[in-house]
């Protein structure tokens, strides 16, 4: 089986939310959500990056939200953003949450590329301790404490304002040229990532925003979780012009799984085959090349295409590649070994 290194997912959530029971929900699962240890272990998924986030008290999630997103155009308002008083404690527990699962042995926060191999020879999960939307993170001095803490990979938004940037809206049709630049503080942040060595995800923030980590960063620009404009005109998505901007830095995209992102409608609901996601990575391929090209799947984060429903579920889309005339090494390259020379290059180790 081939093995898949994953770009995103929201999984610690559901370890926080079960309190108590949470290490049961990884060790054994509950029955709910995608991820899991024994359906991680069953699809040959090795790790990837688990997402600190605070949810917003209205979300894309919510009942209204998502009959609206089943029926486009649609144009949700922005979020207002989450005080850092008060988001400093979920993203405390997330944190804690994490360690949590490490304790149990099955699982390594990596913070290294061959910490990463370790981890993947050994036999447990690798995971990178990633924040989405950084209202956690008050100054610099913060980003440092988080970063002895093993924070290794932030996106400065999700699709909400910070005190560094902007996110994009959920909407459909749009470009992700939807608000202004980052923030002095927020360009702070890129130069003093690209300092520590921590990984700026682009996945969530505005054109306006991205234009600046672009200019102003010395890393490969990465997005995580993010699909083709040209194929769906989400404003979550990447135009051409930010796929060759990507290219041109050694970067790297990891294709969300997010079935609103892949349709060509941009509705709200399950993905029918696989054959659209292929076209997704095709073009993506074309600009990027064979090294830029990852997954990002936004597993317990977002609604899951019919043939992918959970983790275990990846060799389905593994084996469409190969049915689509993608070889063997180009399969594993994108499935595992991408993310990992991606970071070796943005680490430096």
């Amino acid at each position: 089986m081939i093995p898949v290194f994953d770009g995103h997912n929201d999984f610690i959530q559901r370890v926080v939310a079960a309190g108590k029971n949470g290490r049961q929900v990884w060790l054994e699962g509950d029955g709910t959500g995608h991820i899991d240890l024994p359906r991680a272990k069953a699809g040959g998924f090795v790790g990837g990056f688990f997402a600190i986030w605070v949810p917003s008290p209205a979300g894309p999630n919510d009942e209204a939200a998502v009959r609206q997103m089943q029926n486009p155009p649609f144009n949700m308002p922005l979020p207002a953003e989450i005080p850092h008083d008060q988001a400093l404690p979920h993203a405390f527990a997330q944190a804690v949450a994490l360690r949590m699962l490490e304790r149990a042995g099955t699982l390594d926060i990596v913070q290294t590329a061959q910490q990463i191999r370790d981890s993947i020879a050994a036999g447990r999960i690798a995971a990178i301790m990633h924040m989405e939307g950084v209202e956690a993170i008050r100054d610099m001095d913060a980003l440092h404490l988080w970063h002895a803490a093993g924070l290794r990979s932030l996106g400065p938004v999700w699709s909400r304002p910070t005190r560094y940037g902007e996110g994009v809206p959920f909407a459909f049709p749009s470009s992700p040229d939807t608000g202004g630049p980052l923030t002095d503080l927020g360009k702070a942040l890129v130069r003093e990532c690209n300092q520590l060595r921590v990984m700026i995800d682009l996945s969530h923030l505005n054109e306006a925003g991205f234009n600046d980590v672009a200019r102003l960063s010395d890393a490969p620009l990465v997005a995580s979780h993010s699909c083709v404009h040209a194929i769906s005109q989400s404003s979550r998505n990447l135009t051409d012009r930010q796929l060759q901007v990507i290219a041109e830095s050694r970067g790297l995209v990891g294709l969300n799984f997010a079935s609103s992102f892949l349709r060509e409608d941009g509705k709200r609901l399950p993905l029918e085959d696989l054959d659209v996601m292929l076209r997704h990575l095709d073009h993506l391929l074309g600009f990027l090349g064979e090294d830029g090209v990852a997954l990002g799947s936004d597993f317990d984060g977002a609604l899951m295409p019919e043939d992918l429903a959970e983790v275990s579920a990846l060799p389905r889309l593994l084996e469409a590649m190969a049915a689509h005339g993608y070889g063997e090494d180009l399969i594993r390259k994108i499935a595992c070994d991408n993310w990992i020379n991606l970071l070796e290059r943005t680490w430096g180790r």
